[in-house]
């Protein structure tokens, strides 16, 4: 550059405004690009003259404006062992099962399919309760079997899990019904020996009931209730207008085991203790209620603990 140049540029600035009114960029003008194919190689490296460019008029960016790599380092390279040790989490070994303990897991649950819906049991919280439902041989031609359901082995109601066990209970019994039937069936309802806690509530027989499969409907043949209680007469007369006329007709009430030996052979048919214990009960119950109506009350005070007793037995 020449010496007048030099003396008419303004002198550069020592420092940068860091606040005040916005700073003036200069706009600069693109140079005219010619494309023609017939330009040579030192016409495409000329530089314009009208392309004058103040270097020092162009803003710069102030430190703000840089980024900084110098605390951050970019590595590529895997970092060293000892970060890489201290960097994982620690993690619990996968304990190991050996052969027998998976079978015995697999024996916890069982798969069962109802109303083409496959459900799954916990098995192990019904173990106490798969007394419930039990197969009492055959009766007729030898393929009608006769089912016995037991509600003294159900669960209490006070339980905290009690529904879930419920729940568990219902899909054995009827995963259980539909593996002993095959052709025509009935099924015995021990109802004596139960305490009110533990007898099924209203909704947990009508789902049973809802979901029998329409083959297990129509080849029940009769349903026995052995010592009904008032509590049972009264869910079944509730019950009535919602069942079918044809499953009203199929219930039979049973008084006595003597009274039921006479319907079904008792051969194969499992009696808790319990019942048979009340049945004795009610027998002696029965017999002294006999002899105090054929007395007619010529001695009153012998017929109080009769009545006492029988209602200890019924409670």
């Amino acid at each position: 550059m020449s010496a007048e140049g030099a003396e008419g540029r303004p002198a550069p600035p020592t420092s940068l405004p860091l606040q005040g009114g916005p700073t003036q960029r200069k706009k600069l003008s693109a140079p005219p690009i010619s494309l023609s194919l017939d330009q040579s190689e030192d016409d495409l490296l000329e530089t314009p003259d009208d392309l004058d460019i103040n270097v020092d008029d162009l803003d710069t960016p102030d430190e703000g404006d840089y980024l900084d790599y110098t605390d951050h380092e970019m590595d590529w390279e895997d970092p060293p062992a000892a970060n890489r040790s201290a960097a994982r989490e620690p993690c619990e070994p996968i304990p190991t099962c050996s052969a027998e303990e998976e079978r015995q897991d697999a024996k916890l649950w069982r798969t069962v399919v109802i109303g083409e819906q496959e459900h799954r049991i916990n098995m192990k919280s019904i173990e106490p309760y798969q007394r419930v439902v039990s197969h009492g041989g055959y009766y007729g031609n030898g393929v009608n079997a006769i089912i016995v359901f037991a509600a003294c082995f159900l669960p209490d109601s006070d339980r905290e899990d009690y529904h879930e066990v419920m729940e568990n209970l219902f899909l054995y019994v009827i995963s259980t019904l539909e593996l002993m039937v095959a052709e025509d069936y009935m099924i015995v309802y021990l109802n004596g020996a139960t305490p009110h806690r533990r007898m099924p509530g209203l909704g947990w027989l009508k789902k049973c009931y809802q979901m029998i499969d329409r083959r297990l409907r129509k080849n029940l043949k009769s349903f026995i209730i052995v010592h009904p209680s008032w509590f049972i007469r009264t869910i079944l007369a509730i019950t009535r207008p919602f069942i079918s006329t044809k499953f009203s007709n199929k219930i039979k009430y049973v008084n006595s085991l003597a009274e039921l030996q006479e319907i079904i052979p008792m051969e194969y048919v499992h009696i808790p203790e319990c019942i048979i214990r009340v049945d004795e009960e009610l027998k002696v119950a029965a017999e002294n209620s006999t002899m105090s109506n054929f007395l007619q009350g010529s001695e009153p005070t012998a017929s109080r603990p009769d009545r006492a007793n029988a209602n200890a037995s019924s409670s």
